[in-house]
């Protein structure tokens, strides 16, 4: 998985627990945990996730980050 703030141009790889954490400081208020597994699921249908500042998309592996 890569993310991007909306305020950067790169994409980054991310770990899931590194996910884990964006996900706890962008919406403190929500499973954090049941917010990834959905993000997880939708990227794995091509699909990029919009989350306050924050997306996550799949890491193509075909292009550079």
């Amino acid at each position: 998985m890569v993310t991007q703030y909306i305020y950067e141009k790169k994409w980054t790889k991310t770990t899931p627990k590194e996910a884990l954490k964006m996900i706890e400081e962008e919406m403190p208020e929500t499973d954090a945990e049941g917010t990834l597994c959905y993000i997880l699921n939708e990227i794995k249908r091509g699909k990029t996730v919009t989350l306050g500042s924050c997306r996550f998309k799949m890491l193509n592996s075909n292009k550079k980050v």
